[in-house]
């Protein structure tokens, strides 16, 4: 892929997961994105785990500075992508591009779910004392914080799953292959 288009791309993904942030919803004291798991996906089909870490990490830091995330958008977001963009790199040398990016897209809550929320919990809530959500789980376990975020994310993947489709019925995907 060219440079220009991989950079229009990164600004383009960036900028959509950014217009979608006003719809979230609260987990403890995170708030999830589907839309964040959405973006999420289509970079790690589209442009490998490396610029989707780079999309997350934008649209995080846009979205904090907005007053519209917070600090668990990082461990939340850029797993997710990265996961992807590896399945998909390995997936697609076995099974070809469609097929792989149509089974690469649901391991996002794989890097959302069991690692980003897990960093949440045990790296990052202590970092920033958050005693509400320390508190909350140490009874409960990590189970209603997968719960959250799993719901969140899985949305973010199906309609990441029908944009793929759609991309790749219309020949879009193909302009943006090569």
């Amino acid at each position: 892929m060219r440079l220009s288009i991989r950079i229009s791309l990164i600004a383009l993904l960036s900028t959509l997961g950014v217009i979608l942030s006003p719809f979230w919803f609260p987990v403890f004291t995170s708030k999830a994105f589907p839309a964040q798991h959405l973006i999420n996906s289509l970079a790690g089909v589209l442009l490998g785990p490396i610029d989707a870490a780079i999309i997350a990490i934008i649209i995080g830091i846009i979205r904090i500075n907005l007053g519209l995330g917070t600090i668990y958008a990082f461990p939340g977001g850029i797993p997710g992508g990265v996961v992807v963009g590896i399945f998909y790199n390995i997936l697609k040398r076995k099974y070809g591009e469609v097929l792989s990016s149509r089974i690469s897209v649901f391991t996002e809550p794989i890097g959302t779910v069991l690692i980003g929320a897990t960093l949440s919990v045990y790296v990052v809530a202590p970092w920033i004392n958050d005693v509400g959500l320390i508190n909350r789980l140490s009874s409960l376990g990590l189970l209603p914080i997968y719960i959250g975020w799993f719901i969140s994310s899985f949305s973010g993947v199906l309609i990441a799953f029908f944009v793929l489709t759609a991309l790749e019925r219309s020949g879009l995907i193909n302009l943006l292959r090569r």
